[in-house]
């Protein structure tokens, strides 16, 4: 499987207060299986991760908004964390970015654990949806017309939905089986 993965690309929109397992493992999962992945963010330079309840990693940011092209990718990851999902919401070249995976027929696989939903609630791509998320943006799912249940993971079309760190394992997983269709 591993092979017929080399000429896959993934990015992973992020900023400060990603949840730094949420970004971490996803990524290791995908390097491990022969992918290439774009860490994309609002500015150039190093962005750092929240890991339970202080700051924690940096990592750096390969491209820009500005720069990335979503055409480029094979598939999208939003890692969740409370500040990460919050700030890009409010970033209109964030959320077009995200709509893009959405606006062809190619049905690119756009994975977002924890409150990664968010961003698909501002993207207006939730509706009649089935997903979960970190339990306490339910009612946000919800109200934005979702089907939210409580699963590890939730498969629905191209988008791939899991509540937390502890689901991690599972998300990756599907993530990269995702890519292998």
């Amino acid at each position: 499987m591993t092979q017929s993965l080399e000429n896959k690309r993934v990015a992973i929109l992020a900023t400060n207060g990603f949840e730094q397992s949420e970004l971490f493992h996803p990524l290791n999962a995908l390097k491990d299986a022969n992918v290439k992945v774009d860490i994309i963010s609002l500015e150039k330079g190093s962005i750092k991760g929240w890991d339970e309840d202080n700051w924690g990693e940096s990592i750096e940011v390969d491209l820009t908004l500005q720069e990335a092209k979503s055409e480029e990718y094979d598939a999208l990851v939003l890692p969740g964390g409370l500040f990460n999902p919050d700030t890009l919401r409010t970033s209109d070249a964030a959320i077009a970015f995200i709509k893009d995976f959405f606006a062809d027929e190619k049905q690119r696989p756009v994975a977002a654990v924890c409150h990664g939903p968010w961003l698909l609630i501002e993207a207006g791509i939730v509706k009649g949806r089935n997903l979960t998320s970190y339990p306490s943006i339910q009612t946000d799912l919800r109200n934005a017309g979702a089907n939210w249940q409580d699963v590890q993971v939730l498969i629905d079309g191209q988008l791939i939905t899991s509540r937390n760190p502890d689901d991690l394992p599972a998300f990756s997983e599907q993530i990269i089986k995702a890519l292998s269709q």
